[in-house]
């Protein structure tokens, strides 16, 4: 857990940045027990900034001297001037470049965030070459690494609501070559630690949130817009991104041969019904819908995640309040929509 009161409200993306990054002792324990440099992965996605920035640190705060270098095309120089702020050394270049990943530096601990989703279909080559290809690469490069690596709940099949989620145990089912191509990037670390003994730690993520993405966020702009709110995917599971920061770090002192995989994301199955008319209370507006809810969904069982690292400091409700006050005061989203409602896996 991050340390710290948390705010009533958050009044703009320095507050938001700074609790996002905010280490608790569990990350700098992890930090301070396991030796070596830290790379990054991909580090200019949307959850990869307020991550490295966290273990930054973490490593400030208490002495720590690890080199912290992310690796992303940084085509928003926003992005790269914020993690230089904050102290990250950057590598600018392309993961599918195989020469640029065998120039990259040695690092004991590695965080592997890259891949493709959106604009998947229609670019199907290039997403099985994000998701599986760079994979590979990366295992081979980095063998003597400890690996943590980002997966999806979408490698998981929709199942009912009432079933509680998929858990680690469960058959995978993906849906659309988006899914598959993921399963493949799990396949492919799966392969070479079992080659090279290279303990990896696969985290199969749905869905984070914070107050300028998520699906908390399209909900409430949609609520507030009066657009229509789909319920054909009626049911979801959220987590706070600081929390899903945290645990990150954490999972290093997880990682064996074969992977260790873990769902991350909340414990509640909620109803994305529910989330509009709670949104549509706030705002004083009354939600519109659209569809009526399937009796599956994509759902996975975070029990083993919450027994290992405890439940996120950032609740539901907490969540809630926070986002739909972001909005109403006008602050920047993304633009940056989950899909969530997506069922045939075409992104």
């Amino acid at each position: 857990m991050a340390t710290g009161k948390l705010p009533e409200r958050i009044e703009n993306e320095e507050s938001l940045e700074e609790i996002l990054s905010r280490p608790g002792s569990a990350v700098i324990d992890t930090l301070a027990q396991l030796p070596g440099d830290i790379l990054i992965l991909g580090v200019a996605g949307k959850i990869g900034p307020s991550f490295a920035r966290l273990i930054g640190r973490a490593c400030q705060a208490t002495g720590l001297k690890k080199r912290i270098t992310g690796v992303a095309r940084f085509t928003n120089q926003e992005v790269h001037e914020y993690l230089t702020r904050s102290g990250i050394e950057t590598i600018t270049g392309d993961l599918l470049d195989q020469e640029l990943v065998a120039r990259l530096p040695e690092a004991e601990n590695v965080f592997f965030m890259a891949g493709m989703k959106f604009g998947a279909t229609g670019n199907e080559p290039l997403t099985w070459a994000m998701n599986t290809y760079v994979p590979a690469l990366v295992a081979h490069r980095f063998q003597r690494s400890r690996i943590v690596a980002f997966s999806t709940g979408n490698v998981y099949p929709f199942v009912p609501v009432s079933s509680g989620g998929c858990k680690e145990t469960d058959p995978v089912g993906p849906v659309g070559e988006y899914a598959q191509s993921c399963l493949g990037r799990e396949r492919m670390f799966q392969y070479f630690s079992s080659l090279h003994r290279t303990p990896v730690c696969l985290i199969r993520l749905n869905y984070a949130c914070e107050l300028r993405y998520g699906v908390l966020v399209d909900i409430a702009l949609k609520v507030k817009s009066g657009q229509p709110v789909s319920l054909s995917t009626g049911f979801v599971n959220v987590i706070w991104q600081g929390h899903v920061n945290q645990v990150t770090v954490q999972c290093l002192k997880l990682c064996q041969s074969p992977p260790r995989i873990i769902n991350l994301t909340g414990r509640e199955i909620i109803s994305v019904r529910q989330l509009a008319l709670r949104f549509g209370q706030i705002f004083k507006k009354q939600p519109v819908f659209e569809g009526t809810e399937a009796e599956t969904a994509l759902l996975a069982d975070a029990t083993l995640a919450e027994k290992l690292f405890g439940p996120p400091e950032v609740d539901l409700e907490q969540m809630v309040t926070w986002v739909a006050d972001w909005i109403s005061s006008g602050e920047r989203v993304l633009g940056k929509p989950t899909h969530f409602e997506t069922r045939n896996g075409r992104f």
